[in-house]
């Protein structure tokens, strides 16, 4: 074989090699193997499914744990308390990038190091929460991708109006009292004065005081519906907020889709575990020498509504055949 010949096949292979194989090579012997930081709100098989589907992304792409990356996963075991200590550790470790799912933990972090790159998979409104100056351009240490679309939170309660033609007031329970849950509360506010519902805010500070809010909603006003407010802290305790919810028999919409399939009446909102997947993408091209601040905030393209019937019935409602036809997924 002539040597250019030969050359040319050698050029042509590498750059035939896949992504996934590039990245597998990156880190020799010699190499000092990436650390990634993931601060988890806790272990529960709920957070453990999302942390679970963020290293399936990274697999997809190259980087498997172990082998050439290395996740140094912290938990606040579902106390917001422990989000400080947390971040401290991880950045004392110096590790590469940091991953933090909810609006919380990420500005515990970006409080604790402004250099470290930190990616997040579905705080609600990053730009309201003073996480990024703008999506288009995030500046600072983070970036990501963002739950919140400024329609969400409207859709829901037409969503509500829909089944309840005669709803008046709306009970909105929300547990972590921080920026993210803020900037929803002013999004249900507008919403329900342009549907012409009242909205009445009830609070929980934690698992204990769940049932003191559903006594509320129940017994001050009454309410007729029920809107849970997006956070982290709300879909780890999601079994206990749908119970009590058919046991005050409020009919309820929420977000993520496993609102839904654990009993809740209907679920409106994008992919949570894909969300996490996609996460792994912008992890990656940090490590491979990009900047958060050239990495746009993403938000998602695909929102899903799902209806539980079998709720429906035990309420004693009626889904109209227009969200019967709208809807991704009818649970029975």
């Amino acid at each position: 074989m002539r040597r250019r010949e030969f050359i040319t096949l050698i050029g042509t292979t590498v750059a035939a090699l896949p992504v996934a194989t590039h990245a597998q090579q990156k880190n020799g012997p010699s190499d000092i193997v990436p650390r990634i930081g993931y601060l988890a709100p806790s272990l529960s098989p709920e957070a453990s499914r999302l942390i679970e589907a963020f290293r399936q992304g990274l697999r997809e792409i190259g980087y498997v744990e172990g082998r050439n990356i290395i996740l140094e996963l912290r938990s606040a075991e579902g106390r917001p308390d422990r989000f400080p200590a947390l971040a401290a550790e991880l950045v004392a470790l110096k590790v590469d990038v940091i991953v933090a799912g909810a609006t919380p933990t990420v500005l515990v972090l970006k409080q604790a190091s402004q250099t470290i790159p930190i990616v997040f998979p579905i705080p609600t409104d990053p730009v309201g929460a003073g996480i990024v100056a703008t999506l288009a351009r995030p500046g600072g240490n983070a970036t990501g991708l963002s739950y919140f679309s400024q329609d969400l939170t409207g859709k829901r309660l037409q969503l509500l109006k829909e089944v309840l033609p005669g709803m008046s007031r709306i009970a909105v329970l929300w547990i972590s009292p921080n920026a993210a849950a803020l900037v929803q509360l002013k999004a249900v506010d507008a919403a329900a004065r342009s549907l012409g519902v009242s909205a009445q805010i009830v609070e929980s500070r934690g698992a204990e005081g769940l049932e003191g809010a559903f006594q509320t909603a129940t017994t001050t006003g009454p309410c007729d519906a029920l809107l849970v407010i997006d956070d982290p802290f709300t879909f780890l305790l999601r079994k206990r907020i749908v119970e009590l919810a058919a046991k005050s028999h409020l009919p309820a919409v929420y977000g993520p889709r496993e609102f839904a399939v654990d009993g809740g009446l209907m679920a409106y909102g994008a992919n949570i575990e894909d969300m996490f997947r996609r996460a792994a993408t912008y992890v990656a091209k940090i490590l491979e020498g990009a900047k958060p601040v050239d990495l746009p905030v993403q938000q998602p393209t695909r929102f899903d509504l799902v209806i539980n019937l079998k709720t429906a019935k035990a309420l004693g409602l009626t889904i109209p055949q227009s969200l019967v036809t709208w809807a991704d997924e009818m649970i029975e």
